[in-house]
């Protein structure tokens, strides 16, 4: 068995932990008198409709009325309406949808109703939400967010169109964080920006989002590998918030809400945290019942569990504060659950093997090295499994779903945020449940005072 050194355990064993703690309980500074989040923990996960509830609205198209009375002014609006196209409306929803996938939202209904020329929307509030104002809430997905560049004179000479994608992004070249949109632009807009580099260069290129003035910076050099940065004393959120927009691309006509309601939740907060307690004594009831059945694996199995859990919730809250929290529903809830459980089941079987390879008479080294072994195709098989489940589940009922038609829409948010989970929680268990428990594992039995059969759920000749 290649041989680990001893404080390799030690090391692994601190920095589970403090990534563990980190991913919990997430880490806030303050500049001045206003709270900044630099790792987001379970504070910051943005819960579905179901846990916190959320948001109603209807959005029309915004039509201007004529000036003549009330009831020509109606009939004005109604002939504006009906030129606005069945493909043009399905676009404006598919954008709406765009956008709110792009913040991480997916515990959402969305509908559109082509006689009326209406879109439905239901959503989660944000998870920093704390005025709770359904218009607030919605002017984000409502906006038009047309990008353009222009020149000195204030002509445009290049719009959002040119743009690949856009990404928040932070630089600490200055000593501080300073926090920019990175553009990649499309094989015309690269072509369009050499041009326009070109021709203005050493002149202020100026970056509008609609008619809001984001930038006007200098250009330095004759750009052709096609990547920007837009840059103007942003704060994290407001270049995430820049990026969606950008990344939603422009409605194909203005909305205004039409109607608007609070949507009260189905469990409510205080069942979360009753839940958040029930999870703790779990833990606590399935450390003990590990480290007294299966002693030193036992413990490693635990430590190991915690980082599984940890990486699960860095996955949901995306774990640094620039990014856009997923949303977690009532099923959400029970995949991570499930993936615990498999990640428990795993050590089980580890620990389980080298007991089986003490009985037969194996010694020390010899027992670790084959009961790893012999244990690794079992809990391969039953997390691959598990994963193709899990990808057929977020291919099937992901945003764009291939059933929707049957199942409707609403099956969009539960059954992907399970899918999404349970997912990243089998992908966590490999990482720390099969991958470092074996490293700690085969560290540990180095350390002279602990190379007994009896640690490790043997018997001492």
């Amino acid at each position: 068995m290649k041989r680990i050194p001893k404080p390799v355990f030690f090391i692994v064993a601190v920095l589970i932990l403090l990534f563990a703690c980190s991913a919990f309980l997430g880490v806030k500074y303050y500049e001045g008198d206003v709270q900044k989040t630099a790792i987001k923990g379970i504070s910051d996960i943005r819960w579905g409709i179901d846990i916190r509830g959320g948001v109603e609205a209807t959005f029309k198209p915004d039509v201007m009325k004529s000036d003549s009375d009330t009831e020509d002014a109606e009939d004005a609006e109604d002939a504006d309406v009906s030129d606005i196209t069945d493909e043009q409306l399905d676009s404006a929803k598919s954008i709406i949808e765009t956008r709110m996938v792009s913040q991480g939202i997916t515990d959402y209904e969305l509908y559109s109703d082509n006689n009326s020329k209406r879109i439905i929307v239901r959503f989660p509030w944000k998870e920093n939400d704390e005025d709770f104002d359904p218009v607030k809430a919605v002017d984000e997905l409502a906006a038009t967010a047309h990008l353009s560049f222009r020149n000195p004179d204030g002509e445009e000479v290049m719009n959002g169109s040119a743009v690949k994608s856009a990404s928040a992004r932070v630089s600490t070249e200055s000593g501080k964080n300073e926090y920019m949109v990175h553009l990649e632009l499309n094989d015309e807009g690269k072509q369009l920006f050499a041009d326009i580099t070109e021709e203005y260069l050493q002149k202020p290129i100026s970056i509008y989002m609609d008619e809001t003035l984001l930038s006007a910076p200098t250009v330095q050099a004759h750009i052709t590998d096609g990547s920007a940065q837009i840059t103007g004393n942003f704060t994290a959120e407001e270049a995430q918030t820049l990026a969606n927009q950008i990344n939603g691309g422009a409605l194909p006509f203005t909305l205004k809400v039409a109607s608007y309601s609070g949507i009260s939740p189905t469990l409510g907060q205080n069942s979360l945290t009753a839940m958040g307690y029930a999870a703790i004594i779990a833990f606590v009831l399935i450390a003990l019942f590990m480290i007294i059945r299966y002693r030193i694996p036992g413990l490693i199995a635990v430590i190991a569990l915690a980082g599984q859990m940890a990486l699960s919730i860095v996955a949901i809250t995306r774990y640094f504060g620039v990014f856009n929290s997923f949303t977690m529903t009532l099923p959400g809830i029970a995949g991570l659950i499930l993936s615990v459980g498999m990640g428990v089941d795993a050590n089980i079987i580890t620990a389980e093997r080298i007991k089986e390879e003490f009985r037969s008479g194996k010694s020390l080294d010899s027992a670790i090295d084959k009961g790893t072994k012999n244990s690794l195709s079992a809990i391969i098989d039953g997390n691959m499994t598990v994963v193709i489940v899990s990808i057929i589940l977020l291919l099937v009922f992901g945003p764009s779903n291939i059933l929707s038609v049957i199942f409707g829409q609403s099956t969009t948010g539960t059954i992907y945020a399970f899918g999404y989970t349970l997912l990243m929680g089998t992908i966590s268990n490999f990482i720390m449940g099969v991958w470092l428990s074996r490293v700690m594992l085969k560290s540990v039995i180095n350390i002279k005072c602990l190379r007994k059969k009896r640690f490790f759920g043997g018997v001492d000749e």
